[in-house]
Order: structure tokens, then sequence, then C-alpha cells
């Protein structure tokens, strides 16, 4: 075992659970490692304006606060390489990674690989995504005051970004693939009960319509498609919202520690404490309620806590 390859703790992932982690295990000089994976910053890479996050009155760039993130990380001695872990082996201490063919050990983990936002993966969901296109109503749904905006899905999740939207958006139509939701039948009653929110039944979003002028994108409708008869139809809007629901970042994980049934890691109490001790979980991948830049920064502080203490009692054990 190579000396230089073994790690008190070693973090997987680099959004603000995991940066934050690092900062906290860098300052209690522990030279935590950073497996940055294949998304360096996470989730916030594909966001622009950033204007909730404490701090920034004026907001920032989702790339630009995530490479600030990792800066301050770097400066007290954390060591982040863009790397993505595809094994783990956590049945014995040290905890064995393998990123790229190369093998790591760590005395303690720190998992913070984030969830992803399932998507409809087309190219123009791609090439509009922060200008118009967003999956989070709760980050980007300030910036539409006023405007149309469609909401893509049926279940749970989209009747509340629906509902959260209409704090700010004029109109909202959800466009689902059926003709009877996913949701509760109380998230149905009150997003039917909204005079801001109508529908579009059995219909999918082929294409997103959008322009781009002095090198600024914006969107100006939807093409629909109808699953039953596949008549075309466009649909103007300024932004669609797809909530289709998160995956989280877990399939190395799997079998390693435990999960919960919508396959996110399952926590200790009130505490970042996986069911294996010495490896602990931060931010999304462990978190299917808020999924907040700043709920995953506050739990990545807890995570590299945790570990501390953890490293601490086995030193004195």
């Amino acid at each position: 075992m190579a000396e230089e390859k073994r790690y008190k703790i070693i973090i997987i992932g680099s959004g603000p659970a995991g940066l934050t982690a690092a900062l906290y295990a860098a300052r209690a000089d522990l030279k935590p490692a950073v497996f940055e994976g294949f998304q360096p910053g996470g989730q916030l890479t594909i966001t622009t304006d950033v204007e909730n996050y404490p701090g920034f009155p004026d907001g920032i760039m989702g790339p630009e606060m995530m490479e600030l993130f990792r800066k301050q990380a770097q400066k007290f001695g954390a060591e982040t390489m863009f790397k993505d872990v595809t094994e783990v082996n956590f049945s014995k201490r040290p905890f064995k990674i393998v990123a790229e063919d190369e093998i790591y050990y760590g005395d303690s983990v720190i998992i913070a690989s984030g969830a992803s936002a399932r998507l409809l993966n087309i190219p123009s969901e791609k090439k509009y995504m922060g200008y118009g296109v967003s999956a989070c109503a709760t980050c980007d749904g300030f910036f539409f005051k006023n405007l149309e905006v469609v909401v893509v899905g049926g279940g749970d999740t989209a009747m509340e970004e629906a509902l959260f939207l209409t704090r700010f958006a004029s109109k909202i139509t959800i466009v689902h693939r059926r003709d009877a939701l996913r949701a509760s039948k109380f998230m149905q009653e009150r997003v039917k009960k909204n005079p801001k929110i109508s529908f579009v039944w059995n219909s999918v979003v082929d294409e997103i319509i959008g322009r781009e002028e002095n090198n600024k994108k914006s969107i100006t409708g939807v093409r629909l498609r109808n699953v039953k008869t596949e008549a075309l139809s466009d649909l103007q809007c300024d932004g669609v919202f797809v909530a289709i629901g998160h995956q989280p970042n877990t399939g190395i994980f799997k079998g390693q520690v435990e999960l919960d049934q919508k396959e996110y890691i399952v926590l200790r109490g009130r505490n970042t404490q996986t069911n294996i001790p010495g490896v602990f979980a931060a931010g999304d991948v462990a978190d299917s309620s808020y999924r907040q830049a700043v709920t995953a920064a506050g739990s990545g502080c807890m995570a590299a806590i945790d570990a501390e203490r953890f490293l601490e009692a086995q030193e004195q054990a």
C-alpha cells in the first residue's frame, strides 16, 4: 500500500457538499483528497445565476461559485483530482477507492456524489439549460416574474414546482405524457384549484424553441407531440422546468452502504454516518427533500466534523 495513496479522509464528489467537507477537513489538518468526478462542481456548474446563496447579494454564476469553493479548500491543503471513482470497497478499513485504474485508501470516506435531475435528453434542452431551461424551481423561479412557463411532469415533484412558480410566473402550463397525474390526491387538488395553472395532456416536449441574439440565449416556446395522435403543436413560453424526478448518484455504492427505496443513502440519526462506521454521506446523495446548495454545504460541514471525530476516536482506542 503506497503511502502517498493513503489518506485520512477521501471525499467523493465536488459540489457544495464535497468541497465544504474538504474545506473543514483541510482546516483540521487532515489533508483530504477530493475526487471531483465527471462533473466537477456538481449541478451548480449547469446553473447560470445563483441568487439564493448567502453572502452574494448581487448573485454569482454557478461555475464561478464552485471555483471559489475549490480554491478555498485547496488554500488550506485539500488535494483535488479530476478523476471519476469507479469502484469502492467498504468491507474493511482502510477503505479502498478505485479511480481511473489507480487504487487509493482512506481511513474514512465522505460520499458527496450528489444527485442528477432526470432530464428530457433532447439536444435543445442541453443548449438552453441555464438559459430558460431549469430542473429546480426553488433555484430559478425568481427569474420568471410575470412570464409564462412550462412544467414537464406528472408526479408530486412537478406539482410542487408548479405551485412554487405561481409566486412568480403569470401562467404555468403542466405538460404530462399521460391523461392523469401520478401525484398524490392532495397535490392534485391544490394544483387544479390554482387559476394560474393549466394542463396539456398526453403530450411530450419534442423540442425547446429559442433564439440567440448578441450571444444571449432565450426561450420562446416548446414543440409538443401528442403521444396518441403524433400531432405536433407549438406552445409559447419563456421558460421550461423539467420535473420528472432526481436520481441519486449511488450506482457504485450499491451493496456497500445502505440505500433506501429511491436509492438515496440512509443516514444514522441526526448526523451524516452511514451504516458503515467511518463512511459518511453529505448533500443530495442523501437528501431527497431540499436539494439546495446551502443545505448541501451545511451537511458537508457536518460530515467533515463527524469524520474528524471518528478518526480521533480510532486513534484513542
